[in-house]
């Protein structure tokens, strides 16, 4: 039986970036959101594979303005063999005076956990969910507001730090996320917390569906053309 096309996806991406080596042991942060858990089934079925030679674990990282797990996320996990680690920390205590506390800042604070964990627990690799779709609004976001085009490499070695970050969805256009999501019922969701505004992005969104015409090949040839194989943050 052939596998989901979401994996084939993934695993070109796999192998394209040398993403998993032999004897990796990769952490995922669990956001309980369709990418994150897209990367999570998918590792959790290519543990299966014979040639399987990594470990992997995923953490939550509960905030004070996020949702537990949802019932279908836990499900599922159960189904996939995994059990997530639960992490919860302040967020708003570490924003200092008169910094606007806003998703970039809690994103940075959950990455930071991500990564002193990893460390602390003797992994090499983070996993994250960035998808395609992802990539490229974040590449043209940056030439649009900053006059420069760094993004989200694929594979990213941090200088300071002995982890590597690596995006296995990086082929992958969103829409083939929310399909397979919504197959397997982890879709729907999402972040409700109140200081979350992501209008620079949703207008970028907007944007590159009007540049590519919402066409997977074009973005895909965008990806190419943006996006280094050899270089990292």
């Amino acid at each position: 039986m052939p596998q989901p096309r979401i994996f084939s996806m993934m695993d070109k991406a796999c192998y394209d970036y040398n993403m998993i080596e032999k004897g990796d042991r990769i952490l995922v942060g669990a956001s309980g959101g369709k990418d994150s858990t897209a990367v999570i089934e998918y590792l959790a079925n290519r543990k299966k594979r014979r040639d399987a030679d990594f470990d992997f674990e995923c953490v939550f990282i509960k905030t004070e303005f996020g949702r537990e797990l949802p019932d279908n996320i836990l499900d599922n996990f159960k189904k996939w063999n995994v059990n997530p680690v639960k992490i919860e920390i302040d967020v708003a205590s570490r924003s200092k005076e008169g910094h606007k506390t806003g998703c970039y800042w809690c994103s940075t604070q959950r990455r930071t956990e991500l990564l002193r964990y990893a460390m602390a627990k003797g992994f090499n690799k983070i996993a994250l969910g960035h998808h395609m779709d992802d990539i490229l609004e974040t590449v043209l976001m940056n030439a649009l507001e900053k006059g420069t085009l760094g993004g989200m490499p694929p594979v990213l070695e941090y200088e300071k730090y002995p982890v590597k970050v690596i995006r296995p969805l990086c082929y992958v256009p969103q829409h083939v996320i929310v399909e397979r999501a919504k197959e397997q019922n982890y879709f729907g969701f999402t972040c409700t917390c109140h200081f979350q505004d992501n209008s620079s992005r949703k207008t970028v969104r907007s944007n590159l569906e009007v540049l590519t015409g919402n066409d997977d090949r074009v973005k895909s040839r965008l990806f190419d053309a943006l996006v280094s194989r050899k270089t990292a943050e």
